[in-house]
């Protein structure tokens, strides 16, 4: 894609400078720039490498001297974050839809919309739905009965299980599983962990004759709302009996964990490696840092942020910025961390 700097100036929103007729033919980190690029130099901390690159145009941060910079145009955007999230959109090449593969098995009851592609090798069950357009990748399967919304695409070898809802405009990324059985089983007596807890660790645990684990089943399924996505490699687990759930803008990040029964409120950030055990509940906006984790069957609030590796073992209620394990309040943990290590001094 061959695009002027006054063209995407004006995707985005945003002022140009100098030669706004300037051809631009892909991004660049500042020091890698060649004059074909626009260099993406959104703070002073690049000055040096766009200086000394071949780039004749830039996205600066706000107050720059693109001139004394070398530059014969420049694009000055005010947050630079958000400027990525346009300019990558603008420069996405997109997914080319060839229609349905030949070698896909798509069962005849099942329901195609309109301009859906589904590549080579994957099968769509008997009753499953498919909204239009739609982008189904290479190996993906589509348990019969589940539901897959409008314009969602789903890359290859995607895993979508029974009694699935999946609303419009969602992406799976590759190898995502779900509606997989949760984890949940149950012995005829009490179990280790139910006697851990129950004499939190005060006494050995005797053996038991019959640790056997009995299955329960998950019949409940997974429901997703619209412009949610779900990382490379990541989990949600079907419900026991009623669905577990992920609401409306939910972003989740590769290798993460989401249990049984649990439900996720709209707008959360899940970042790698978090995980969120069975019927715990999220309220909107949850920020969960990666290798982060919540209990089962706990209720978190909105507007809740877990710093990396937090440990949430206890109700939070909103509003809240926890770190540690277990989890607490920032200045609680930044006290007593600072408490420890003066003991480590004194000592």
């Amino acid at each position: 894609m061959v695009l002027r700097i006054g063209q995407i100036a004006k995707e985005l929103g945003a002022e140009a400078f100098g030669d706004e007729s300037l051809l631009i033919h892909g991004l660049s980190e500042p020091g890698m720039a060649t004059a074909r690029d626009l260099a993406l130099a959104m703070s002073p901390r690049y000055e040096a490498a766009l200086m000394n690159s071949s780039a004749r145009a830039a996205v600066v941060w706000a107050g720059a001297d693109w001139q004394a910079l070398g530059l014969e145009a420049a694009i000055v955007v005010p947050r630079p974050r958000l400027a990525m999230a346009g300019l990558t959109q603008v420069f996405e090449p997109g997914l080319v839809s060839d229609g349905i593969h030949p070698s896909a098995i798509i069962d005849p009851s099942a329901q195609i919309g309109a301009g859906t592609h589904i590549g080579p090798f994957s099968i769509v069950g008997p009753g499953a739905k498919i909204g239009a357009d739609c982008w189904i990748g290479a190996h993906v399967s589509i348990t019969g009965g589940s539901e897959i919304g409008e314009a969602s695409v789903l890359f290859d070898g995607v895993r979508i299980g029974r009694r699935v809802q999946i609303g419009a405009r969602c992406v799976l990324q590759p190898n995502a599983v779900v509606g997989g059985d949760g984890f949940s089983f149950v012995t005829t007596g009490p179990s280790n962990e139910e006697r851990a807890f129950a004499t939190a660790g005060r006494v050995p645990l005797e053996p038991i004759e019959d640790g056997k684990r009995h299955r329960i089943h998950s019949l409940g399924g997974v429901l997703i709302g619209a412009d949610v996505e779900i990382g490379a490699n990541s989990t949600v687990d079907a419900g026991t009996i009623r669905a577990t759930q992920i609401g409306r803008g939910t972003k989740v990040d590769n290798l993460v964990q989401v249990g049984h029964n649990v439900i996720i409120g709209q707008d959360c950030v899940l970042c790698a490696q978090a995980a969120v055990a069975g019927s715990a509940r999220m309220g909107d906006r949850v920020v969960m840092g990666g290798k982060s984790g919540i209990k089962d069957n706990i209720t978190v609030g909105s507007d809740v942020v877990l710093a990396g590796g937090a440990i949430v073992m206890a109700r939070v209620s909103d509003g809240r910025f926890l770190m540690g394990y277990p989890a607490m309040e920032m200045p609680a943990y930044r006290a007593q961390q600072k408490a420890l290590r003066r003991l480590q001094r004194d000592g």
